[in-house]
C-alpha cells in the first residue's frame, strides 16, 4: 500500500513529561502522541516534530509528521487521536502533507513565547505555565537590551554547554519584551535556536532589567562568545514553543506573527 504522510498541529502543557522525544521509563510527549496514533493506524506510528522541547516547556502549536498505510480521514486522526491521548496534550489541526514536506526540515522560521510572572508571590494558578520573578522587572530595558539580538549572531554565550548543534550561527528575526499587568512576556523569532537558547535569553534579560547588569550586556555577551560569562538558565515553565513558519506552498496556515518575518527570511 501507498504510505500518506500527516501533519498535525499539537498543544501540550509539558509539566507532567520529560520533554518532547521519546526516553525509557518516562513520560514523553512524542510517546504518548506515538502510542495514541498508533492506536488509529492500527499499525506502529513514528512522529517526527518542528522542534524538541525541555523537561516542562509547553506548546501552543508544534508541528508533527508521520506516515502511515492506513486510510484514514483527517477527522479519524484528529479526534481519534486526541480520544487516545492524556488531558495535557491535544492534536489541535489535521492535514495531509504536500510535496517533500518535513515537519524539522521544511521550517524556516520557530516562534517562543516565554512568560514571566512578575510581582513578588508566585501565582498559585499560573506556576506550571509562567517562570517567577519576585524583584520588578523594567519591560522597557529588557526591549531595549533584546534588540542586540537582531540578525546573523554567534550565539555561543547562549548556547547550553551540552548543545549538539554543529553551528553557534542563529538568524534572529526579532524579540519583542512587553509588559501586561503582572506578566512580562518575551516573542522571540529565529530560523533555528540552540539548545537552552531562549532560556539563556529570557536570563539574561531578567538581569538587565531588574538591574543587575547593565543595558549593554546583550551586546557584551554576543562579543565574548562564551556562555560561562552569562547569567544562569531560566526557568523552563514559562517556556512555550508558539509557532513554525513554513514555505507557502505547503498550505500551512502560519501564526499572524510570522507577518513581522523579513521578505528574505520566507524566500528559504
Amino acid at each position: 500500500m501507498t504510505k500518506q504522510r500527516i501533519v498535525l498541529g499539537i498543544e501540550y502543557d509539558g509539566s507532567d513529561f520529560y520533554g518532547w522525544q521519546a526516553q525509557a521509563h518516562r513520560p514523553s510527549i512524542q510517546l504518548a502522541l506515538e502510542t495514541a496514533l498508533s492506536k488509529v493506524a492500527n499499525h506502529p506510528v513514528t512522529v517526527v516534530c518542528a522542534g524538541r522541547t525541555d523537561s516542562g516547556v509547553h506548546a501552543i502549536e508544534q508541528v508533527v509528521h508521520f506516515d502511515s498505510e492506513s486510510e484514514r480521514s483527517l477527522d479519524a486522526w484528529l479526534l481519534g487521536g486526541n480520544s487516545q491521548l492524556p488531558a495535557g496534550v491535544k492534536i489541535i489541526w489535521a492535514n495531509y502533507a504536500v510535496d517533500d514536506f518535513h515537519a524539522r526540515f521544511s521550517a524556516i522560521a520557530r516562534f517562543y513565547r516565554y512568560i514571566i510572572y512578575n510581582r513578588p508571590i508566585r501565582s498559585a494558578l499560573l506556576y506550571r505555565q509562567t517562570s517567577w520573578f519576585a524583584l520588578p522587572l523594567d519591560a522597557d530595558k529588557m526591549q531595549q537590551a533584546a534588540q542586540s539580538l537582531i540578525g546573523h549572531h554567534d550565539f555561543s554565550s547562549f548556547r547550553a554547554q551540552a548543545c549538539q548543534s554543529l553551528s553557534p550561527m542563529r538568524a534572529m528575526y526579532f524579540i519583542d519584551v512587553r509588559r501586561d499587568g503582572d506578566q512580562v512576556i518575551m516573542d522571540i523569532c529565529a530560523n533555528a535556536f540552540l539548545h537552552h537558547m531562549v532560556r539563556n535569553i529570557a536570563g539574561v534579560l531578567m538581569a538587565i532589567g531588574s538591574d543587575k547588569q547593565v543595558l549593554t550586556w546583550t551586546e557584551d555577551l554576543l562579543a565574548l562568545k562564551d556562555r560561562s560569562k552569562a547569567s544562569v538558565t531560566a526557568p523552563p515553565q514559562g517556556l512555550f514553543l508558539a509557532g513554525v513558519y513554513y514555505p507557502a506552498h505547503y498550505g500551512l496556515s502560519p501564526h499572524p506573527i510570522f507577518a513581522r518575518l523579513p521578505v528574505d527570511a520566507k524566500r528559504y
